[in-house]
């Protein structure tokens, strides 16, 4: 078991609210009208927290006040640490019996392969209340409020557990009337037409004219940083985009886009990442099993298919 710090090196809350708040306003009128304080009360408090910490944390020049060396690191570290009270604090009044799932999810992953699916989880498990959060890259876990992450990619992420989710298949698609304008047919077809490209896979459209023996010599187009902004530009018309297919189920459905190529599997793979600390959370144990489950099934959501 961790062992919490000697109760002197913990200020009371109180204290650090108001070094925080005139860290940041840079005034100490400022933080006190923000705390609802006198002047006097916040400058006390101010040097209370000096006295138990042993240290300057601002230089008190006249009528203004500037952080010192030691001040501008302390705050920041005071900052998270209040942000991280202040979100658990949020989170257990949402839910009193403290059955918050934090989960950070990639943006069209989340809006169109989990969000449609969490009502099921929801029904399953009555007690929890799941907040979304974006994240488009691996983090610390140990500086976020964070229970869990959706993440793409290899399985390598510091510090945390990963379990598999599934592979990624990806398909060339566009709209029905780009396809006959352009005769999307062989493979080779492709090169002649315009093709749209997501920032975080640049390399994407070459992967797939090699895997289909297509030689080129270079590939161009518009760029998008989000997948969801691509679909809807190639259903527009604009040009041909490699999607992943779970992740325009409800378009390819609808038939507002249609396949251009092949499907390839990708070399990337979804997981759910989590620390070793958090894995018998029970909201996120419950989570972890239904998530495998969901994603192990390989089938679109029912709601696409009625």
């Amino acid at each position: 078991m961790t062992m919490l710090p000697a109760r002197r090196f913990l200020p009371s809350l109180s204290l650090l609210s108001a070094f925080e708040a005139a860290a940041r306003t840079g005034s100490v009128t400022a933080a006190a009208r923000e705390l609802q304080l006198t002047q006097s009360a916040v400058s006390r408090q101010i040097r209370l927290l000096e006295e138990q910490i042993g240290a300057d944390l601002f230089l008190r020049e006249r009528q203004t006040i500037r952080l010192t060396l030691a001040g501008e690191s302390y705050v920041r570290e005071i900052r998270e640490a209040l942000k991280r009270i202040s979100s658990a604090s949020l989170n257990l009044r949402a839910n009193p019996k403290g059955g918050s799932l934090n989960l950070a999810i990639l943006p069209t992953f989340g809006t169109r392969w989990l969000a449609p699916r969490l009502a099921s989880f929801l029904a399953d498990n009555p007690g929890v209340t799941v907040n979304l959060t974006t994240r488009l890259q691996p983090f610390d876990f140990r500086l976020e409020t964070i229970d869990a992450a959706i993440h793409f990619g290899m399985p390598h992420w510091p510090g945390a557990e990963l379990t598999f989710l599934m592979k990624e298949k990806v398909m060339p698609v566009c709209s029905p009337a780009f396809r006959e304008r352009h005769g999307l047919g062989e493979p080779t077809a492709l090169l002649a037409a315009p093709l749209l490209h997501m920032t975080t896979r640049p390399d994407a459209w070459e992967n797939w004219l090699t895997a289909n023996g297509v030689p080129f010599e270079s590939v161009h187009g518009m760029l998008f940083d989000q997948f969801s902004t691509m679909a809807e530009a190639a259903a527009s018309g604009l040009g041909a985009a490699l999607i992943p297919t779970i992740l325009i189920e409800s378009e390819l459905q609808r038939g507002t886009l249609v396949p251009a190529g092949a499907i390839m599997e990708n070399a990337g793979s979804y997981y759910l990442a989590f620390t070793s600390e958090r894995a018998d959370y029970p909201p996120l144990a419950a989570f972890r099993q239904w998530v495998v489950k969901q994603a192990g099934a390989g089938l679109p959501h029912p709601a696409l298919t009625a």
